[in-house]
């Protein structure tokens, strides 16, 4: 197995939903990653909804609750993990790891900014979603204080051959960075039990970060999407912002050892069946232009290009206005294919009255009604409780802002795909 190297500074976090003493949950863990509980993961996994409860109580005889509680949870935690892993069957996680780990898929397009870059410290690296795709690159220790996180992402390291990978159990806070040629970090956004923005209740905070980039400045950082990154920061680092499945995922700063743009901003899109991701960089400054009046179609932007403040930059690229100063949708009277715009034609443009609404949408027989909005304080599936649709046909409702009033723009998609899966001017979860 890829080793694991003990640290004098364990993490307290419990990494599972079970109460027992953190000792014997980490035995419970290695046993799950062992060839013996491979067998009753399978058993789990091939049970349907129907026959879950029986395969349940029949492992409890054989395993014991804990166990049971492991596989079965192993099971579904692989099935939900096959968006983000191709490799997902012979993986392990934890819920909340899962949930924080980057998908192969950009971790791949990261880890190719280190070629040829000698060893490299992933830090907080979780199940190893970016450990295993920079260990691609070249050697690279992962550093987890959590030893239930360290275990799993050397056991998922050693499963798909990632020989270049170890994994040590330390406080990243006293990792020595010197050496290491360059370092990549994931800290816990999650300290307090729920999702938040602000560096400085990261862990390691926003001081201990800077620490470590004194000490070695070759560095990329996984932040959320609506993080503040500091001025000092940004003055000469890359800040891109990433979008995958319909979402922004996370938002990277690159120093500029590892920035193609110091000091810039950029955006970077995964399409589905694409096989490059979609790049914009430019100037967060950069407005788009107001238009008229609403053209034929209305371009709705990924959330990546969003919260980059990018969208004057993509609009200029196509010589697209926006349709408000409020909202970040864009319009024209051609139809522009972008994987970073969804694409709308407008079919009628409508008072945001759910009367009349509901009129509109039932005289064409609309049933499957997508309610997106920008720049309003709506709730869109009140609006879509308040219209009732009704019918065969599906259509997508739009409701802006439009120069001086808000609006609800009646419109077909374009394309089978979203360039943003989000209805509203919010930060999407994120990875």
């Amino acid at each position: 197995m890829t080793p694991i190297i003990p640290g004098s500074s364990p993490n307290t976090r419990p990494s599972s939903d079970a109460s027992a003493d953190p000792g014997a949950i980490l035995a419970e863990y290695r046993w799950l990653v062992s060839a013996a509980a491979e067998r009753w993961i399978e058993i789990a996994a091939n049970a349907d909804a129907e026959s879950l409860v029986r395969t349940t109580l029949a492992l409890r005889k054989d395993l014991g609750a804990l166990r049971t509680h492991l596989v079965v949870a192993q099971a579904e935690l692989r099935r939900r993990a096959a968006v983000k892993f191709p490799a997902a069957p012979q993986m392990f996680f934890t819920r909340q790891l899962l949930e924080q780990a980057t998908d192969a898929q950009v971790a791949a397009c990261k880890a190719a900014r280190w070629s040829e870059a000698g060893l490299i410290a992933d830090l907080c690296c979780g199940i190893g979603g970016d450990l295993l795709a920079l260990a691609g690159q070249g050697p690279v220790v992962g550093v987890d204080r959590d030893p239930v996180a360290a275990l799993l992402a050397a056991a998922n390291c050693e499963r798909l051959g990632r020989t270049q990978a170890r994994v040590q159990v330390e406080d990243v806070r006293d990792a020595n960075l010197a050496q290491f040629a360059s370092w990549h970090m994931d800290p816990d956004r999650r300290v307090e039990g729920r999702r938040n923005t602000a560096i400085e209740r990261y862990e390691p905070d926003l001081e201990a970060i800077d620490r470590l980039l004194d000490g070695n400045g070759r560095a990329a950082l996984k932040l959320a999407p609506a993080a503040r990154v500091p001025q000092h920061w940004a003055r000469d680092a890359e800040l891109e912002w990433i979008g995958n499945r319909g979402e922004c995922r996370q938002q990277i700063v690159w120093f500029p050892a590892l920035a193609r743009n110091p000091g810039k901003r950029s955006a970077t899109v995964f399409a589905a069946g694409a096989d490059e991701p979609r790049s914009i960089c430019g100037d967060p400054e950069r407005d788009a232009p107001e238009a008229d009046a609403v053209g034929h179609y209305v371009y709705d932007p990924h959330s990546a290009v969003v919260a980059a403040d990018l969208t004057g930059a993509l609009a200029a690229e196509h010589a697209l206005h926006c349709v408000s100063a409020k909202s970040a949708y864009l319009t024209g009277d051609r139809v522009v294919t972008d994987p970073a715009l969804a694409c709308f034609e407008v079919l009628e443009i409508l008072p945001v009255d759910p009367k009349h609404l509901r009129d509109a949408i039932r005289e064409r027989g609309i049933g499957r009604l997508e309610v997106k909005k920008r720049g309003v304080k709506i709730d869109p599936e009140e609006v879509r409780k308040q219209i009732h649709p009704r019918g065969d046909n599906c259509a997508t409702l739009i409701i802006s802002p439009v120069r001086s009033k808000v609006a609800a723009i009646l419109a077909r998609r374009i394309g089978g795909s979203e360039a943003d899966g989000s209805t509203e001017d919010r930060e999407d979860d994120y990875d």
